[in-house]
């Protein structure tokens, strides 16, 4: 009797982890997901992009980089917290590399201007990549440094690779901004174009 009460308490403490630490625990077995974290300017045009990639199980638009805890839309946007607008990928690696959601991250935005995309400007607005492991990190690395040696663009990329450290939800009305609002302005002038370039460069990793 006590041996069953022991494995309920087991089993219920399982339930309990995150998918990826279940995952760790079986000896050989990869990881189930993994997580990159991506700064392209506006977080409504990076999370409305990559919710849409096929092996992308969540995006979520918030903040990465700086140090204050629990920051505001606010405050990011005073550009003194060191904070970016970034979305946050989970992702199946079984379904999507890490090299594909890289080159889907350099073609959907331009990482050659500092701290500017389009009309937004602002240290929050950078071109940048939070690695969440030594491998991610080794492959942004290469990824940029071939960039650069093909010339794709008349000035160098600027692209900011960075240690993951922290990062915080955007608020609730920041969530799937472009879904919630597809008429308004800056939706139908800046995030439909990039959305249509990228269903267009990527149209077999497109969800249905």
């Amino acid at each position: 009797m006590r041996t069953g009460k022991m494995l309920v308490a087991g089993l219920a403490l399982l339930l309990l982890l995150p998918t990826t630490v279940l995952a760790q625990a079986g000896e050989g077995k990869p990881m189930a997901y993994d997580t990159i974290t991506f700064g392209t300017g506006c977080f409504w045009c990076s999370e409305a992009i990559f919710e849409r990639v096929k092996g992308v199980v969540s995006a979520e638009a918030g903040y990465s980089g700086g140090e204050a805890p629990n920051p505001t839309y606010q405050q990011v946007s005073r550009e003194n917290t060191g904070y970016a607008e970034v979305v946050q990928v989970v992702y199946d690696p079984e379904k999507i590399s890490f090299e594909k959601l890289l080159e889907i991250f350099w073609k959907t935005h331009n990482p050659t201007t500092l701290h500017r995309q389009g009309a937004d400007t602002g240290t929050q607005y950078r071109s940048v990549i939070f690695y969440h492991s030594p491998k991610q990190k080794q492959l942004a690395e290469a990824y940029k440094k071939k960039l650069d040696k093909a010339g794709i663009w008349p000035n160098p990329v600027v692209t900011e690779i960075s240690p993951f450290r922290n990062f915080y939800a955007a608020e609730k009305y920041h969530q799937e901004y472009y879904r919630k609002n597809p008429a308004a302005g800056y939706c139908q002038f800046v995030i439909t174009p990039k959305i249509e370039k990228f269903e267009r460069i990527f149209s077999d990793l497109v969800k249905k």
